[in-house]
C-alpha cells in the first residue's frame, strides 16, 4: 500500500505497525498493560512515517517500550495481518482509516531480565508462561502470534 496520499497534518499515525513477542528460551513472555486501559500485550507501535522497514520500527519499539537492546535473538516471521483499528481510536489515522496492517517478529532473549517502562505507554510488565499469556491477551492477532510461536518451540 501506498501511504503517500496519508502523509500526516500533524500527529496522524501511519495505518502499519510491528508486533514484537519478547520471550526466554524456558518459554517466558514478556506482557505489557497499555496504560489507560486494561488491554496485555506484547511490544507493539507504530512505523513511523519515515521508516521504510517493519525491522526498524520492531527494533526501535522493544528499545522504547523495554528498554531491550539485543543483536540476535530477532526473527521477522514474514506475516503481516489486518485488523480493524476500533473506532474510538481511528481519529489518530487519517479520514477514512478503518485497518491497520501488521507485521510480526520475535526475539528471544537468553533469560527474564528487568523492563524499563515508559509510564505514558503501560502501566506494568509481567514475564508469564506462554499458555498463561494467551488468557490475558486481548488482541487475536498478538493470540494468533503467539500460538504460531509456542507450536514451533515444542
Amino acid at each position: 500500500m501506498r501511504y503517500d496520499s496519508l502523509v500526516p497534518n500533524g500527529n496522524r499515525k501511519r495505518p502499519e505497525s510491528v508486533l514484537v513477542i519478547v520471550y526466554t528460551p524456558d518459554q517466558k513472555t514478556l506482557l505489557l498493560r497499555r496504560a489507560g486501559n486494561p488491554f496485555w500485550q506484547s511490544v507493539t507501535g507504530s512505523l513511523l512515517w519515515d521508516e521504510e522497514h517493519p525491522e526498524t520500527a520492531a527494533r526501535r519499539e522493544v528499545e522504547e517500550e523495554t528498554g531491550i537492546v539485543s543483536t540476535s535473538g530477532w526473527r521477522d516471521w514474514r506475516i503481516a495481518r489486518s485488523f480493524m483499528i476500533l473506532p474510538d481510536y481511528r481519529y489518530r489515522y487519517g479520514p477514512g482509516i478503518t485497518h491497520n496492517r501488521e507485521h510480526v517478529f520475535s526475539l528471544e532473549v537468553p533469560e527474564i531480565r528487568d523492563v524499563q517502562l515508559n509510564p505514558r505507554e503501560h502501566t506494568a510488565g509481567e514475564w508469564i508462561a506462554m499458555d498463561d499469556a494467551l488468557q490475558r491477551l486481548w488482541s487475536w492477532t498478538n493470540r494468533t502470534a503467539l500460538t504460531q510461536l509456542m507450536r514451533e518451540l515444542v
